[in-house]
């Protein structure tokens, strides 16, 4: 798993890159002298393909918060599992929900680790 624990985190700088950029992931991969690993692109890219279903999901289960009012690592983490726990079937949520809740820890605030986790733990529960 630390391959894709590794692309996880290359696709959340990818995202992140791209809001502080105002353009898409694509458009940051498509301009970088080497690509990155492909479940990163897969996941970058799919975010941007699936923004507007995810940011829908994100901001009903996201109680009390604006997506514009999130740190912008929360809401690339959101991004980012919420597009996993959709199209990405095949990873168990366990390791969807962890691997966010790692990455908030790591790279967000104090409390972001929490947050992360109800908000993906909502949507993963969310009748389909």
């Amino acid at each position: 798993m630390e391959g894709r624990r590794a692309a996880r985190e290359r696709a959340l700088e990818l995202l992140y890159e791209a809001e502080a950029k105002d353009t898409t992931a694509g458009a940051v991969i498509d301009g970088l002298p080497v690509a990155p690993d492909p479940y990163a692109t897969t996941l970058a890219v799919g975010v941007d393909d699936h923004r507007p279903e995810i940011d829908q999901l994100v901001a009903q289960f996201a109680k009390g918060w604006a997506l514009d009012r999130m740190p912008a690592v929360d809401r690339a983490l959101l991004r980012l599992g919420t597009y996993e726990l959709l199209h990405h079937r095949e990873v168990p949520v366990a390791v969807v929900i962890s691997e966010a809740v790692e990455l908030a820890s790591q790279f967000s605030t104090d409390d972001s680790s929490r947050f992360v986790n109800g908000v993906l733990s909502a949507i993963a529960k969310r009748d389909v």
